[in-house]
C-alpha cells in the first residue's frame, strides 16, 4: 500500500488556502440542513471544519494501522485486497460531482475509505467478538453521511457495498493474536484516535 502517496495528497490539498476556504463555504451552507441531533446553535463553523479535516487526515493512518493489525492477526491474505480498494478510493476515486473539488472531493473519498474499513471491522466483530480496529468510526461516518446529504451519501455507500461484494469473505479464519501486541500497534498512531475522539465527543453532538 502506498501510504506515502495518501499522505502527500492530503498535505498538498491542505496547503492550498483556496481549497480550505471553499470547504468552509460549503460547510456554512450544509450545517443548517443537518439533523438537529448533530447541528445546534452553539456549534461553531470552526468545529465542523476541524472535524472534517481530521476525518480526511486520518485515512492514511487508519489504513496503515489496519494493515499492521491484519498482519498481526494472520488476516493479511483476506484483508489486504480490501484495504487496497480503500486506498484506491482515495488515490483513484470514482466519478464525483463536478462541484466537488479539493478538500470536498477528499471528504467524499475519505468517506468511501472509512466506510470500507468499517465493513471490515464489522465482519471481524461478527467472527471474533471484538473489534479488529479498536476505534469506533461509526459516529464519525454518520456525521459525514449527513454532511454529504442523503442521496449522494447513499450512492457512496452503494459503491462500498459493490467493492466489498466478492472481495471480503463471508467468514474470517482468525489466528490467535496477543491483545497487548495489537494494542501496541495502534498506540503507534496516537494522533489518529486523539483527532477523532476530540472532534466527535462534542457536548451537543450525538
Amino acid at each position: 500500500m502506498n501510504i506515502a502517496a495518501l499522505r502527500q495528497r492530503v498535505s498538498e490539498a491542505q496547503q492550498q488556502t483556496g481549497l480550505r476556504s471553499a470547504l468552509r463555504n460549503w460547510l456554512e451552507q450544509r450545517i443548517p440542513a443537518l439533523h438537529p441531533a448533530i447541528s445546534s446553535q452553539d456549534q461553531a463553523l470552526d468545529t465542523f471544519q476541524g472535524f472534517v479535516e481530521a476525518y480526511i487526515c486520518q485515512v492514511p493512518d487508519i489504513l496503515e494501522a489496519a494493515q499492521s493489525v491484519a498482519d498481526a492477526t494472520g488476516l493479511r491474505p483476506a484483508l489486504i485486497p480490501v484495504l487496497k480498494v480503500a486506498e484506491a478510493f482515495f488515490l483513484q476515486p470514482p466519478q464525483l460531482p463536478e462541484e466537488h473539488q479539493g478538500l470536498l472531493a477528499l471528504l467524499d473519498e475519505a468517506y468511501l475509505a472509512h466506510r470500507l474499513v468499517e465493513e471490515v471491522n464489522d465482519l471481524y466483530v461478527a467472527e471474533g467478538g471484538e473489534p479488529l480496529i479498536p476505534m469506533n468510526t461509526t459516529r464519525a461516518n454518520l456525521i459525514v453521511h449527513q454532511l454529504l446529504g442523503e442521496p449522494f451519501a447513499n450512492q457512496l455507500d452503494a459503491a462500498v457495498d459493490e467493492a466489498v461484494s466478492g472481495l471480503l469473505p463471508s467468514r474470517l479464519e482468525l489466528k490467535d493474536a496477543d491483545p497487548e501486541r495489537r494494542q501496541a500497534l495502534w498506540e503507534e498512531w496516537p494522533c489518529m484516535s486523539q483527532q477523532l475522539g476530540l472532534d466527535i465527543r462534542l457536548p451537543s453532538m450525538v
